[in-house]
């Protein structure tokens, strides 16, 4: 090798290293994902006279109530609420429905709206 390569190299070399990307690290660390709550498989059929609400809650979640809060239009027709944990995921709600109407059912859990079902029997 010559003496002028050599020398190209050895004063090119500290320019070269410092184009690393020394302040990011190479493996980053695991992050940490919690996502909340959420409400699957929720359907609202009628039933005869009756409206049947049917949700399971699926994720991480502290044991509480799974409220709902029925609608016929703009009115509200009732609340209810089931205790659900990590054993009991599934709810069933009922209301008593005899005539047709534009229904609506809002689900929460822990004061969050998670989920809202519609049943139009009417134009709204």
């Amino acid at each position: 090798m010559s003496p002028r390569l050599l020398l190209t190299v050895l004063l090119l070399a500290p320019a070269l290293a410092s184009c690393r990307y020394n302040f990011v690290p190479l493996i980053p660390p695991v992050a940490e994902v919690t996502l909340p709550a959420r409400i699957t498989g929720a359907s609202l059929r009628r039933a005869g006279q009756e409206l049947e609400l049917r949700a399971r809650l699926e994720g991480r979640f502290e044991p509480g109530y799974l409220e709902v809060v029925w609608f016929d239009g703009g009115r509200e027709l009732g609340r209810d609420s089931v205790y659900l944990d990590a054993a009991q995921r599934e709810a069933r709600f009922t209301l008593s429905a005899p005539t047709p109407g534009a229904y609506r059912a809002a689900l929460s859990f822990g004061g969050t709206v998670l989920r809202q079902v519609e049943l139009y029997e009417v134009r709204p």
